[in-house]
């Protein structure tokens, strides 16, 4: 069973059907077909049920698509690694950024193009379940993201960290004027209607905020669990409610009717840091945008 055989065959799995994969993999059915039966009788196994309509993996065909998965994953490692080693920094950088984090991208993203002007990017937002299992797939090399992270890996980590970031509340403007002071203490929040930053599976950010409001004597009127940072400003300057985020996400909403409070009796901060796999072959353009990063975090 060779390379071109195991692309054949995680593209039927994906697709459950092999005219589907036929027609992804620009290929005509029958040869499909074949190449299926023949990989069967090598490994003398079956791979996939195919009493239903579509084609289902048997244990054997799971165990094969996850092992096939990692070897694919390795030997464009490999190719890459190679193709790198007489090559400048150059190609193209796949990053991920929890959805709190996009606003620490910027800068470092700059200065890093001022050096390496060859070097594109692309970006991917999600959760740390969603990114770490991007990062697993080898479809990003790093991820920007609140620390702990959050998601399930099977495979180790490293870890950059960065410095913390305080956590400001996030008012409207309407009910805070801009000539009044610009802190405010927790208990203040007890009074407001609040919205919370939270996912399904990343809970971490909510869980602090709670646990500070509750060390300050109240429970927080929560009237919306929100997944998404834009929405929760924008429910903000609409003068829904309040909330309390990372400093350093407000610097990407300069929105006149909502205002950064500072919170004068509050004690706890979000870490942040870089995450890759500890294992996972790094591109020259991965291990340098983490010096950098790391370099305009720390200045």
């Amino acid at each position: 069973m060779d390379l071109r055989q195991m692309r054949y065959f995680l593209a039927i799995a994906k697709e459950g059907q092999i005219t589907k994969a036929a027609k992804q993999l620009n290929m005509e059915q029958p040869p499909l077909s074949r190449q299926l039966k023949l990989m069967e009788l090598e490994l003398g196994v079956t791979l996939f049920d195919r009493s239903g309509k579509t084609l289902r993996l048997t244990p054997s065909g799971e165990l094969l698509r996850e092992r096939s998965e990692s070897l694919l994953l390795q030997f464009n490692e490999t190719i890459k690694e190679v193709k790198e080693h007489n090559e400048g920094i150059q190609g193209s950088l796949s990053i991920g950024s929890v959805v709190s984090c996009i606003s620490l991208l910027p800068r470092p993203i700059e200065l890093f193009r001022e050096e390496y002007p060859l070097v594109t990017f692309k970006i991917m937002e999600g959760d740390h379940f969603l990114l770490g299992d991007q990062l697993v797939k080898g479809m990003i090399e790093l991820i920007v993201a609140r620390l702990p992270f959050e998601a399930n890996l099977n495979e180790q980590f490293e870890v950059l960290p960065l410095p913390s970031d305080p956590y400001v509340a996030v008012v409207p403007s309407a009910s805070f004027p801009i000539d009044g002071a610009d802190t405010m203490n927790m208990r203040e929040l007890a009074n407001l209607p609040f919205l919370t930053l939270k996912t399904d599976q990343t809970t971490r950010m909510h869980e602090q905020v709670l646990q500070e409001c509750r060390r300050h004597g109240f429970e927080p009127n929560i009237i919306c669990e929100c997944s998404s940072v834009a929405i929760i400003i924008a429910l903000v300057a609409a003068g829904i409610g309040a909330t309390v985020l990372p400093e350093s996400v407000m610097s990407a909403f300069p929105i006149p009717q909502i205002r950064t409070m500072q919170l004068s009796d509050a004690h706890f901060q979000s870490d942040v840091g870089l995450v890759w796999l500890k294992e996972r072959y790094l591109t020259k353009s991965a291990r340098r945008f983490i010096e950098r990063f790391a370099m305009e975090a720390l200045s």
